[in-house]
């Protein structure tokens, strides 16, 4: 039940954003939004808060994001609270950012690497994996240290290992199976 809730609110809001031809702005919005779902615990405790009124927690999203997105992305946000659906904007809008990228054509993928590596590379892969893909690519990197090198590239669903640490334990299994 919840996740239709999700969907239905990201589509509502998507279609709105594509009938007035505010997508690229409106999709901007909801990455911050979904950023600060992700990163403060406060905001996503006042959302699930009890306590908290429903028209206090409508006043403190309207200060919170006045002149900070869109009109039209603080009414939404408002929308949701005074229709008691405030604790799933997380949701809404990861659902929203889903539909935006089937919508471009873009996939995500995740470079991780044992150590950092340059905003130049980073920009060469995004770019070698566009061409193979046939899509807008959006790449974030990880570091992980215990893959000693190498890399593992994940789009969408697929997963490319060629970090050492994967090498070494297909080697390690190879040699224990021949004795």
């Amino acid at each position: 039940m919840d996740s239709l809730i999700r969907v239905r609110y990201a589509k509502a809001f998507f279609q709105t954003a594509k009938d007035k031809n505010l997508l690229g702005e409106l999709k901007s919005d909801v990455e911050n939004i979904f950023s600060i779902c992700n990163n403060s615990p406060e905001f996503i405790g006042l959302l699930n808060s009890p306590v908290v009124k429903t028209k206090q927690k409508s006043e403190l999203i309207n200060r919170i994001f006045k002149n900070q997105v869109h009109d039209l992305t603080l009414k939404f946000l408002v929308l949701i609270t005074e229709n008691k659906r405030e604790a799933e904007i997380p949701g809404i809008c990861r659902n929203f950012l889903e539909l935006t990228r089937k919508d471009q054509n873009i996939k995500t993928a995740t470079l991780i690497t044992a150590t950092e590596i340059n905003g130049e590379t980073t920009e060469k892969i995004r770019k070698i994996i566009e061409k193979e893909t046939g899509a807008g690519i959006e790449l974030s990197t990880r570091i992980n240290p215990e893959l000693i090198g190498g890399m593992i590239l994940r789009v969408d669903d697929k997963q490319y290992d060629a970090s050492v640490a994967t090498q070494l334990k297909k080697i390690r299994q190879q040699l224990l199976e021949q004795h």
